[in-house]
């Protein structure tokens, strides 16, 4: 039998610290620790007091075990364990690794799913001196206000929707999202649109990209889309003086039946949500509305992003939160216009950032799904401004359900 001198040195320092941690413990924290325990050598039971070091180290979970001496009868099939994460790792590293340059920005930086960044970024576009630009274009910035519609604002959110559709019809697997930020770019710019993200709070890029496990923000880059991937593309212009908002989550290529059960109870989250809009309904009530159909779908609803009033600035009054029981404040009254756009989460609705200060992800590493529309509250109920003109305003993933 092979010798194991490191990593029984190793786990008998473990077990040092171990009995030395005791010391400090609760008796009721001790028992809920070793009530969780057992070890996990074939055929043993008994409370497990060591884990081994070396999956500590590589991020394996569990390997719990009562002995040095169950660890050593283990060690044939244990440490296959620790081969199997280290050639992981390795085929992790080569995915980062392009032309022998790392395209992953941030070294050590734990992910939560697998999705990469695939940088360097290309040069943040020029947009045309005669398209009008809000004020952040050169220095960002953000203002707080009201909102009230014109008719003019109508007619740059269709703008919106035409820039969406042509994103629609470049998601496939293969195509960058940078190369769909591209096209957005030119699509905004053809149409004297200034694509609202660029440079919003040094947002880099003209559209948001969110693949997989990204709630919302994400940046769009050199990383092709993969056959199964889900990709949310969020649009936002600033036409005349406004802006228009939203987004949509497409499949790429053909998808597993927990995607297309994820993005349609999102699709459906949003709607139901509008039939809800009208005078006098109080905005903390869509939460309410959200949250009951994702629960009983079996997701969860993204609580640090909400919906929000848009004009003359690209977020404003009021928030729209789309969790249960919050505390949102302002009642919907004929002329106000605002988004909805929940994000809804196949494991926890926890999120943390990249370190670009800009993308969200779960923290468990699960796909997120997200759809909106910005809406106009009429006397008698609201129409969808950033609606699609055709297939009956039904959105792109329905065509391949």
């Amino acid at each position: 039998m092979r010798a194991l001198p490191l990593e029984c040195s190793s786990l008998r320092l473990s077990l040092s610290l171990s009995l030395s941690l005791s010391l400090s413990l609760s008796p009721q924290s001790m028992a809920t620790v070793v009530a969780t325990r057992a070890c996990e050598t074939e055929g043993c039971s008994k409370e497990a007091k060591l884990q081994c070091p070396t999956c500590i180290k590589l991020g394996i979970q569990g390997s719990y075990f009562c002995s040095q001496e169950c660890f050593k009868g283990s060690w044939g099939t244990h440490k296959l364990l620790h081969k199997k994460a280290k050639e992981d790792k390795k085929d992790e590293e080569k995915n980062c690794v392009e032309k022998e340059v790392n395209t992953d920005p941030w070294p050590g930086y734990k992910y939560s799913g697998k999705l990469r960044p695939h940088y360097p970024l290309t040069p943040m576009r020029p947009v045309p001196g005669h398209i009008q630009r809000p004020d952040y274009a050169d220095h960002p910035l953000v203002l707080m206000a009201w909102i009230t519609f014109s008719l003019m604002w109508a007619i740059l959110l269709q703008l919106a929707r035409e820039v969406l559709d042509i994103a629609a019809m470049m998601v496939k697997p293969g195509v960058t999202t940078e190369e769909i930020d591209h096209a957005v770019h030119l699509a905004c710019t053809a149409r004297n649109c200034y694509p609202s993200p660029l440079n919003y709070y040094n947002f880099p890029k003209s559209c948001c990209t969110s693949v997989n496990e990204v709630i919302c923000h994400g940046i769009p880059d050199r990383r092709t889309l993969q056959e199964g991937d889900i990709l949310n593309v969020d649009i936002t212009v600033f036409h005349n003086g406004y802006h228009g908002d939203l987004n949509e989550t497409f499949f790429v290529g053909e998808v597993d039946d927990g995607a297309k059960r994820l993005v349609q109870t999102t699709y459906e989250c949003l709607m139901q949500a509008i039939d809800a809009v009208k005078p006098g309904v109080r905005y903390r009530e869509l939460g309410n509305i959200i949250q009951k159909h994702a629960q009983a779908n079996g997701f969860s609803v993204v609580r640090s992003y909400c919906g929000h009033g848009i004009h003359k600035l690209f977020h404003t009054a009021p928030n729209v939160p789309h969790y249960a029981k919050n505390k949102a404040v302002g009642v919907m009254k004929p002329g106000h216009v605002f988004t909805i756009e929940p994000m809804i989460c196949e494991g926890g609705w926890q999120d943390e950032t990249w370190p670009d200060g800009w993308t969200a992800v779960t923290r468990d590493g699960k796909r997120s799904a997200q759809f909106e529309h910005t809406l106009l509250v009429t006397e008698t109920g609201c129409e969808i401004l950033t609606r699609r003109l055709d297939e009956n305003g039904r959105a792109h993933f329905l065509s391949q359900m």
